[in-house]
């Protein structure tokens, strides 16, 4: 609904003058962003440094690990709110299930983002925050799905390989693709190697994903 400004009388000088730019000055609210990590988080640096950019849409307000996550670091330095909800400090499943949807609630997002997260989320996440929730993959998906989507490419010879962003549902890798980046993969190409030249490709198209997103909120 557009915002509409309140009459101004012959004698109130108060209001707020308009910048010449067209803008009002004060800052804008931005979209908040959960953050989840299992490993370096170089994903997560990169939504950090762009949210350091004035036009950013989004800010990150929270990082949920399911370890002690060395990307954890890069949430500390930062002054962002960080916590571990590990699967070992519960009794079982379903009870982590609800702890990490708890945990991710108690900041408010209006976007959850798994960046490079090594588990599947639950139900109760998915209730939450559904068609809300992204994740990445190093693999252009449908093909290579799961834990080894790298390796997988590799093992079957194909030329081009790339990564994908897609929306998380309740399957593994099956939810709706958001963008995708082709990457070629060398003659001389190793795991590492190659999952090394897709993560340079990924962390920009993350964020580029996450700045449209958080913009059309």
């Amino acid at each position: 609904m557009p915002c509409t400004a309140p009459a101004r009388g012959p004698a109130d000088d108060t209001a707020r003058p308009v910048t010449r730019e067209g803008h009002y000055p004060g800052a804008v609210t931005r979209t908040p962003v959960v953050v989840l990590i299992s490993g370096t988080g170089s994903n997560l640096a990169a939504l950090l440094a762009a949210s350091g950019q004035e036009q950013c849409p989004y800010e990150v307000v929270g990082v949920i690990a399911d370890r002690e996550a060395a990307g954890l670091a890069h949430a500390r330095e930062a002054g962002i709110p960080s916590q571990v909800v590990a699967l070992g400090d519960h009794p079982d499943r379903a009870a982590w299930d609800r702890a990490l949807a708890d945990a991710v609630a108690a900041h408010a997002p209006q976007l959850v983002v798994l960046a490079g997260f090594m588990k599947l989320v639950g139900p109760p996440l998915l209730e939450s925050f559904g068609g809300r929730i992204i994740n990445t993959h190093p693999a252009l998906l449908p093909s290579f799905p799961g834990a080894h989507g790298v390796r997988d490419a590799l093992a079957h010879g194909v030329k081009v390989t790339g990564c994908s962003v897609i929306e998380v549902d309740a399957g593994v890798d099956t939810g709706r693709i958001l963008a995708q980046r082709a990457v070629d993969v060398l003659e001389e190409d190793t795991e590492d190697a190659l999952h090394e030249r897709i993560k340079a490709v990924e962390q920009p198209l993350l964020v580029e994903v996450v700045r449209r997103l958080t913009a059309a909120r």
